[in-house]
């Protein structure tokens, strides 16, 4: 489920992309927003499906190993305990997980190669040994192994970050957050369970897509005022020297500022200066520091900053 940094960072992305683009098409930026929204919980339908690939790829081992014409002792009796993980059973026979995953055309049926590539690098991890090795069993055991397995292992594994990159430039800021909602999806389920219940892709639809919806559009309707007050706050420096990921966060902050009425100073600057540690110059952080907090001052002397309740203007 998004949270406002996430949605700060899609918008942030959807501007860079806007701003670099020399046709300046502001519905189709808009509808690729959209859509990368759409995408981020495609991915937390793919994290989810390559679990149950892998205890696919281990039936297919095991039935190798019989296949053999000279089968080893331990071809002939192989542990099944992977195999046989109850928690895993109940996501490849998920009613629910199937239908989101037919619905949004997102399996692994395509990528066998690659799930087998990532299988055999994940079984060579100590933890996997261990489990193995376990003679515990058990719908809770079985449980706490894939949590461990999945966080330590499965969402690490290179090949993975390389396969996401290739489909969306910006599905490497969203694994986190798909991330854990998967995680956040099979701590919810209990042994009593028949099936899975899958996380919404918003929390509280109207309120989140209200702030993506207005955040976006009060950047761009502001975008030449807050250029000019910019400007003015950095009259020492050449405005196109100032980095363009850099323009894009203080515009983003100015029009949050004087838009959301909930929000306090304080959060919205700090969520800018955060983002500008991850995204723009190690110098970034300190001049956007400088540059708001003088031009939120001034706004707020003007009137230009309204907020409702105590302590928001701090």
């Amino acid at each position: 489920m998004f949270n406002r940094r996430h949605l700060r960072i899609k918008v942030l992305h959807c501007f860079y992309a806007y701003f670099q683009d020399e046709d300046k098409d502001i519905q189709y930026a808009e509808k690729q927003l959209n859509v990368s929204l759409e995408k981020m919980y495609e991915m937390y339908i793919w994290l989810l499906g390559l679990i149950v690939e892998m205890q696919d790829h281990a039936i297919d081992k095991i039935e190798a190993g019989r296949n053999k014409k000279l089968p080893s002792k331990e071809d002939l009796h192989p542990n099944t305990k992977f195999v046989t993980n109850s928690f895993i059973r109940l996501l490849a026979n998920s009613k629910v997980l199937n239908s989101k995953s037919d619905e949004l055309n997102v399996n692994w049926n395509n990528e066998k190669d690659l799930s087998k590539k990532i299988f055999k690098e994940l079984i060579e991890t100590e933890d996997y040994a261990e489990y193995m090795a376990s003679p515990e069993r058990g719908f809770s055991h079985d449980k706490e192994f894939l949590l461990r397995f999945f966080k330590r292992h499965m969402i690490n594994v290179e090949m993975l970050h390389d396969f996401f990159e290739e489909k969306s430039v910006l599905w490497s800021d969203d694994l986190d957050l798909a991330a854990g909602m998967a995680i956040k999806t099979v701590k919810a389920i209990d042994e009593e369970d028949s099936d899975l219940t899958l996380l919404p892709l918003w929390r509280d639809p109207e309120d989140e897509k209200s702030f993506l919806k207005n955040l976006f559009k009060k950047t761009l309707s502001l975008g030449e005022e807050s250029q000019k007050q910019i400007e003015e706050a950095a009259k020492n420096w050449d405005f196109d020297r100032i980095a363009l990921l850099d323009q894009i966060l203080m515009k983003m902050a100015l029009a949050e500022a004087q838009t959301f009425k909930d929000i306090p100073l304080k959060v919205t600057l700090n969520e800018y200066i955060e983002l500008s540690k991850y995204y723009s110059t190690p110098k970034s952080a300190g001049f956007i520091n400088g540059i708001l907090d003088q031009l939120f001052e001034k706004l707020n002397t003007d009137g230009k900053i309204k907020k409702v309740g105590k302590g928001l203007l701090t």
